[in-house]
């Protein structure tokens, strides 16, 4: 079973600066894609950033020239860095990952994976 756990969410002024870490644990293979979500209250979940299989990275336009995705694959880390930040990014996010897990012997699984959930609060 594979794991993700976030970390790294909080209050912090307009302009200010976090990064969220995710942290994937398990008989991971590989991990193959990420993505980071966020939702805010009373709106649906939006996609916020993503890293492709090839490691290409797409951003939702609302964040483009703010955050950055990264992935550290030797740790099973995962990254998004957020500066100028803005109240309207205030929301939880998420971390999706597709993983290759290795069940047993020669057995794997390829599946996604959510993260629990971090709160971003945007205020001066």
């Amino acid at each position: 079973q594979v794991r993700l756990v976030e970390s790294g969410g909080g209050l912090v002024q307009p302009g200010g600066s976090l990064i969220l870490s995710c942290a994937a644990s398990g008989s991971i293979v590989r991990i193959n894609t990420v993505g980071w979500y966020r939702q805010a209250p009373g709106k649906e979940r939006e996609l916020v950033a993503t890293v492709g299989r090839g490691g290409s990275t797409s951003y939702a336009d609302s964040v483009k020239g703010r955050f950055t995705t990264s992935t550290d694959n030797a740790k099973n880390m995962m990254y998004l860095q957020m500066n100028n930040l803005k109240p309207e990014d205030t929301a939880v996010y998420y971390c999706t990952a597709g993983v290759t897990s290795r069940d047993s012997g020669t057995s794997y699984t390829a599946k996604d994976y959510w993260g629990q959930g971090t709160q971003v609060t945007v205020s001066s």
